[in-house]
């Protein structure tokens, strides 16, 4: 059970953060912004005690924003990554101190998650972080088909060893 609250918690992350820098993060953070909530609010017992226990989680969840954007616009990956691992730490934290709050956050994630197409066609989701900076090609691809190398001339040198 703790594997797959990991998982979830990091598909939360991952969609929190891709919503902080992109559309729908109004949406997004009033929805996460209750769960993370429901634990301290369950705690205070009482009504006004939840509606502050979400208000406070919206002014983190808009703090980390900030710094999200901030690092992206400086091209600080390392941030960007730190918020990432952050809200997957908090997350599972909070899943793991109350699992029934598992189905609220994939209830969420759904949500969140644009819908497959209608028509029976297929898509595929694919959400990644690189960290650490690339020094060379870097290639993401769902599907590579067969692939044909042509070259012409003289069989190229090989470096001495």
């Amino acid at each position: 059970m703790e594997a797959e609250l990991a998982t979830l918690a990091a598909a939360g992350a991952t969609a929190l953060v891709q919503r902080m820098v992109g559309d729908g993060w109004e949406r997004a953070r009033g929805l996460l912004a209750r769960v993370v909530a429901r634990r301290r609010g369950s705690a205070e017992g009482e009504t006004d005690g939840a509606d502050e226990a979400v208000r406070e989680a919206e002014g983190e969840l808009d703090a980390a924003r900030e710094q999200l954007l901030a690092a992206r616009d400086s091209g600080d990956e390392e941030t960007v990554a730190d918020v990432q691992a952050e809200w997957r730490s908090r997350l599972r934290r909070t899943l793991e101190a109350d699992p029934t709050l598992a189905a609220e956050l994939r209830s969420v994630l759904d949500e969140l998650t644009p819908s497959a197409p209608q028509d029976g066609g297929n898509i595929t989701y694919t959400y990644n972080t690189m960290t650490g900076g690339s020094h060379g090609t870097v290639i993401q691809a769902g599907s590579i088909g067969a692939t044909h190398h042509h070259h012409t001339g003289p069989p190229p040198q090989q470096p001495p060893r």
